[in-house]
């Protein structure tokens, strides 16, 4: 049996809604989002075309669609498709606000982020970036980090007033983000440097400059904010490294070409996800040991994963 087949089966016998804590992957070729729940690929949902990114907020999820010109609302408790956005650029990194109300797009090829009502699309300001925005992050006082990766820069931003505050140099072509629990510190992972920048957001300056392996394309935090986990796209790994001191602790390996990573789960039962984008799953590894403990199959393609958790984020 193919798997958008059995994908399609699971998703129509179950009728139970996601949990909290729950994992979507978004797979780009399959033009599908799954949804992995205690280890296991629960069901999978159609959405429209060659979805780039996913984020979540505020009980929704939110996919980018660069080629479409759009960004999808879902529903993060089903994946229910809910409306399409239209977007006048090509739409990349998004960063849902923690009510879901808002969300926040990087245009590629238009050098600037954008704050839109999730409701209807309105695009209620925006503000200038470097060149090829990819991914942002929202911290908890309102400031949105953007990897300008054609700048080699970091764009600071305040959300409110949609302004650009601060830019800090970094290594060359970042592309991923991912802040500490604490929100102290921004780890960026410069792909064509083979490096992850440490920005510490007080100062808003490069404050470490590590290896990171080849192509860092993803970056998560545990949930201690001890382990720092970058996926190596030109590899199939993931680098660990100890957030104190920065040394690599662990080289796991993975699926072909590995890009987005997240982290469920609390102490012990913490996992890293890992979107392998050429197998066509999805790797799970075990915090404590530093190893992956399984491979889940999901629809072609998937490249972006999200948390949907109590409280919306």
């Amino acid at each position: 049996m193919s798997w958008p087949l059995l994908a399609a089966i699971l998703f129509a016998l179950s009728g139970a809604p996601a949990l909290a804590g729950t994992v979507w992957v978004a797979s780009q070729q399959g033009a599908r989002l799954s949804r992995i729940e205690a280890g296991t690929v629960a069901d999978a949902a159609a959405v429209p075309s060659a979805p780039a990114t996913v984020a979540a907020g505020g009980g929704l999820l939110f996919l980018s669609h660069p080629d479409g010109h759009a960004i999808t609302v879902a529903e993060a408790a089903t994946g229910r498709v809910l409306r399409r956005l239209p977007y006048a650029g090509q739409v990349f990194g998004l960063a849902a606000s923690a009510d879901g109300r808002t969300v926040f797009a990087t245009d590629w090829s238009g050098h600037r982020v954008d704050r839109i009502a999730a409701a209807d699309g309105r695009v209620e300001g925006s503000a200038p970036t470097g060149r090829d925005p990819a991914h942002l992050v929202l911290d908890r006082t309102g400031r949105l980090f953007v990897a300008d990766r054609e700048s080699r820069q970091v764009s600071v931003i305040d959300a409110a007033r949609m302004e650009r505050v601060a830019t800090i140099p970094v290594g060359e072509a970042p592309f991923a983000l991912a802040l500490d629990p604490a929100e102290a510190r921004l780890y960026v992972g410069n792909v064509r440097s083979n490096s992850l920048t440490v920005i510490d957001t007080t100062a808003l300056k490069a404050v470490a400059t590590v290896p990171a392996g080849a192509m860092p394309y993803g970056v998560a935090v545990s949930p201690d904010g001890a382990r720092v986990l970058v996926t190596n796209q030109g590899a199939g790994t993931v680098t660990a490294l100890d957030a104190a001191s920065l040394a690599i602790a662990a080289t796991i390996g993975v699926g072909r070409y590995p890009e987005g990573i997240v982290v469920a789960g609390e102490g012990g039962a913490a996992r890293a996800y890992v979107a392998n984008w050429f197998s066509d799953d999805v790797s799970v590894i075990d915090l404590t040991s530093l190893k992956a403990v399984a491979r889940l199959p999901v629809a072609e393609g998937p490249r972006s994963l999200a948390v949907a958790s109590e409280g919306g984020r």
